[in-house]
């Protein structure tokens, strides 16, 4: 798909090595097509690596989307170039003008912490509350899926004794939701926290619906208005060697992680990882574009409501 990303940013390159299709801005304003807007607000340390991720993902549709990148004015990401984040990306209060047809809050390092406590907290509320009059539809991955239950919804968070770390099964509750359209019955997802949410509080509160959980992981999915907003727990984005590279950067410097489990070829960590996510990714983030951004939201961005 035809994919319109800012003039040089480092994700194109990378990309065209995979052969996916991306058009720099220059190219796509020659082009006489209403493209769905997506904003990304990316909290991870290493934004490139979360840029690319994403961007992979969201090209899996025929339909052409304009990508753009927020940053909180409260926050300075200290793992990426001052220049990189001043060329890609535009603040929070720049971009609240706007409407987007859907959005994308990723994970951020800061989950053992209490929410009030996290120094973009004020901000980062005010992104959430705006997104409800401004956006189509929400992904809330990880982190920001905690965040976004507690401040929407009240939903608390837990610690774990250890971390939640590896590749593992997630059971489907309604196949007939288009978001598992073409899935089986089970897929795998990437986990990668140190918190949890609880299967109690997400079911005692009517306005939200458990859509898929797993035997090891707990909560896996949850779904809200209708599908305008989805909070999801684990990293479908992932790369192949994202949790290898955490694993390794952990070892001996915390005393709570322990080797990623269903990753390795034979739970070997001298061998390669074994990519069982990939396909359910790419269908369940094609799907969110087609059936709750693309169908839902108006061909005016601006009635969005």
């Amino acid at each position: 798909m035809p994919l319109r990303l800012p003039d040089r940013l480092p994700a194109i390159d990378l990309l065209k090595q995979e052969n996916i299709f991306v058009m720099n801005t220059t190219r796509a304003h020659a082009q006489d097509i209403r493209p769905l807007r997506i904003v990304i607000l990316n909290l991870m340390p290493l934004k490139i690596t979360t840029e690319t991720d994403l961007i992979r993902l969201l090209s899996n549709t025929p339909l052409q989307i304009d990508v753009n990148f927020m940053k909180l004015k409260s926050h300075t990401p200290k793992n990426t170039p001052v220049e990189h984040m001043m060329m890609f990306y535009r603040d929070f209060e720049e971009l609240r003008r706007e409407k987007f047809d859907g959005m994308i809050v990723t994970g951020a390092p800061v989950e053992m912490m209490p929410f009030e406590e996290v120094g973009y907290w004020r901000e980062i509320v005010d992104v959430f509350q705006w997104a409800r009059t401004h956006v189509t539809s929400t992904l809330y991955i990880c982190w920001a899926a905690q965040a976004g239950l507690y401040y929407h919804y009240g939903v608390p968070k837990y610690p774990l004794d250890k971390k939640m770390f590896g590749i593992f099964r997630q059971h489907v509750y309604d196949a007939q939701l288009p978001i598992f359209r073409g899935f089986d019955d089970t897929f795998m997802m990437p986990q990668s926290r140190h918190t949890e949410v609880r299967l109690q509080d997400i079911l005692a509160n009517p306005q939200l619906k458990l859509i898929a959980d797993s035997d090891e992981n707990g909560v896996s999915i949850v779904m809200a208005r209708g599908g305008r907003e989805f909070f999801i727990m684990g990293h479908l984005e992932y790369a192949p060697n994202t949790l290898d590279t955490e694993y390794r950067r952990d070892l001996g410097v915390r005393s709570d992680v322990e080797m990623p489990r269903n990753y390795y070829l034979g739970d070997d960590p001298t061998k390669p990882p074994v990519v069982t996510w990939r396909a359910h990714a790419n269908l369940f983030y094609s799907n969110w574009i087609n059936y709750y951004v693309y169908q839902e939201t108006p061909y005016d961005i601006n009635k969005i409501e």
